[in-house]
C-alpha cells in the first residue's frame, strides 16, 4: 500500500463528496463530516427523522469509496449471531465451519440501531472498538477498513433500547441531515424523474486499499500543541458545566483532534486550525455529554452545552494560529 500525498487525498475527498452529492442533495456540510469521520478511521451515528437520506448516504459512501456494503436491520429479536455469524455443520466436511455475518464488510449500515436489545448492541460494540468478533470463544479479526454508519430515530421511543453512554462514546460523530430546502426537495424529485428508475449507482472514486492509503496520509497532518491544548480545554469544560451530570471523557478530546485533522485535509490543508476544531466540536462532543436529570424537561442538551463551551473557552491567539501555518 502506497501512501498518497495530502494534496491527492484532498482532491480524492472532493471527488467523493461531489459524487455522493449527486444522490444526497444539498447536504454537503453533513456529508463532509461523515467523510471526515471515515478518513479518521471512526464510526458515525446518523440520528434524524425517517426519509432524510441516512440509508442513501451510507450506500452512496460505500459505492464511491469502493467498499463492500452490508445492511443490518436492527429489530427486537435480532441476536448477536445474526451480526457476527455462527458455526454451522458442514455435512460434506463432517465438521463445524464458521459462516460470517454482516459485520464482515467494509461499511456496515446498522439501521435503527436503538431497536435491538443490549446483548446484540454489545456484539456490535466489540466490533466497533476492537475490530474483532468473538463467537463461541474464538476471535475473528475484521479486515480494515471497517466502518459502521448507524441510524437512529430521535423521536420514536416505543420498543427501543437507548444506547448506553459507553456505546455512544464509540461513535466518533453524531450527525443529523435535517430537512432540505424547498429547492433541494424539488431537485430530488427532478432527478428521480430524469433517471426513470429508483436505484442510483455511483462511480467508485477509490477502493479499500486506496482508502487505507488516504487514512494513512491523514496521520501525517501537522497538529500544533496549541490545538492539542484547545481540544483538551473544550472537553474539560464540558465536565464542569453547570448543566452537566457527566461530561466528555478524554476519548472526546482525542476524537476532536482526530476529526479536526481529517476535516482539515478535506478542506485542502495539511495543518489544523482552531476553526477546524470548532467546525467539528458539536457533532463530536454533544453525544458524549449527559445532562442532569432535573433539566430533561428544559431546553438544555448536549448541543447547548457544547455551544456554551465554544463561546467561553478561549480560542488560541491569532499569533499562535498563524504559527501553525
Amino acid at each position: 500500500m502506497t501512501t498518497p500525498d495530502l494534496t491527492t487525498v484532498s482532491r480524492l475527498a472532493a471527488q467523493v463528496l461531489d459524487e455522493v452529492e449527486t444522490a444526497v442533495v444539498g447536504k454537503r456540510d453533513a456529508l463532509t463530516l461523515v467523510l471526515s469521520a471515515v478518513l479518521a478511521g471512526g464510526h458515525v451515528l446518523l440520528e434524524d427523522y425517517p426519509g432524510l437520506g441516512k440509508t442513501l448516504a451510507a450506500r452512496s459512501f460505500a459505492q464511491t469509496l469502493g467498499l463492500d456494503f452490508k445492511r443490518a436491520q436492527f429489530t427486537p429479536d435480532l441476536l448477536p449471531a445474526d451480526l457476527t455469524g455462527s458455526f454451522v455443520f458442514d455435512q460434506r466436511a463432517g465438521d463445524f465451519v464458521f459462516r460470517q455475518g454482516p459485520l464482515f464488510t467494509g461499511l456496515l449500515l446498522a439501521d435503527e440501531i436503538n431497536r435491538t436489545p443490549p446483548k446484540t448492541q454489545a456484539a456490535l460494540l466489540e466490533a466497533m472498538q476492537e475490530r474483532q468478533v468473538t463467537v463461541e470463544g474464538q476471535t475473528f479479526l475484521l479486515e480494515a477498513p471497517f466502518h459502521v454508519l448507524a441510524t437512529a430515530n430521535p423521536v420514536e421511543y416505543e420498543g427501543t433500547y437507548p444506547l448506553p453512554e459507553a456505546q455512544l462514546d464509540r461513535f466518533l460523530l453524531r450527525v443529523s441531515f435535517g430537512y432540505p430546502s424547498a429547492e433541494e426537495e424539488a431537485q430530488v424529485l427532478r432527478r428521480r424523474v430524469s433517471r426513470r428508475h429508483e436505484e442510483q449507482t455511483l462511480r467508485a472514486v477509490t477502493d479499500a486499499v486506496g482508502l487505507r492509503g488516504m487514512q494513512a496520509a491523514v496521520e501525517t497532518v501537522t497538529v500544533d500543541d496549541t490545538i492539542h491544548d484547545y481540544c483538551v480545554a473544550l472537553a474539560s469544560a464540558t465536565r464542569t458545566h453547570r448543566h452537566v451530570l457527566v461530561g466528555s471523557s478524554p476519548r472526546g478530546a482525542l476524537a476532536l483532534m482526530l476529526t479536526a485533522r481529517a476535516y482539515a485535509v478535506v478542506h485542502g490543508r495539511d495543518y489544523v486550525t482552531p476553526e477546524d476544531v470548532k467546525a467539528v466540536a458539536l457533532p463530536v462532543l454533544s453525544h458524549r455529554v449527559t445532562i442532569k436529570p432535573e433539566l430533561w424537561m428544559s431546553n438544555a442538551s448536549g448541543a447547548t452545552v457544547v455551544g456554551s463551551v465554544l463561546n467561553t473557552v478561549a480560542t488560541p491567539a491569532a499569533r499562535e494560529a498563524e504559527r501553525i501555518r
